[in-house]
């Protein structure tokens, strides 16, 4: 049965690495839902988190290839329930309904967003949280018409308290200490 993945693969910034990495799911004829890299909380290691819905076995043959990638330290696969993640959504909705009525005002509070800027002719407004969330805003604010919409990728980390990144290189590192 497929559901929604969130593979994690870790390395060092190097050119080309995205390619290589979006090639792997090409050829198996995965989609990625979501995309995302940002350096993580180990100096000179980036972060790609992957957002796919594939069966637990495919999710697993996808991890061991981007493992094989040269330049990739590890990847994990996690499922929604192991991770903690949220997205960011940006909406930039005509200023006119909002001098005529309280409700564009109402429906931010509501949502739990704010508003970054007002100017004569527009608001733009952010949201924190799930798909769900973003897009049932957007739904409530497009009574209105949009004028643009962004949504980010999933950012998320692990529930489990450790870094297993971290381990992951610790036991390297014991390892090549005892090979000298």
């Amino acid at each position: 049965m497929k559901r929604d993945h969130i593979i994690t693969i870790f390395s060092e910034n190097n050119i080309g690495l995205l390619t290589r990495i979006t090639i792997v799911f090409t050829r198996r004829k995965i989609n990625i839902n979501s995309l995302t890299v940002s350096e993580s909380a180990i100096k000179g290691v980036y972060k790609f988190t992957i957002v796919i819905r594939e069966t637990d076995a495919q999710t697993q043959k996808v991890v061991a290839q981007l493992e094989k990638l040269i330049d990739v330290l590890k990847a994990f696969s996690h499922t929604a329930e192991e991770m903690i993640f949220q997205e960011i959504a940006l909406y930039k909705v005509p200023i006119k309904p909002m001098y005529e009525s309280n409700t564009i005002e109402k429906i931010v509070r509501k949502a739990g967003a704010r508003i970054l800027e007002i100017t004569k002719e527009y608001v733009v407004i952010e949201k924190t949280g799930h798909k769900e969330d973003t897009q049932a805003l957007f739904e409530e604010l497009n009574k209105f018409r949009v004028m643009q919409f962004i949504r980010s990728g999933r950012v998320a980390i692990t529930r489990d308290p450790v870094e297993r990144l971290s381990e992951f290189l610790k036991e390297r590192d014991a390892y090549l200490n005892s090979l000298d």
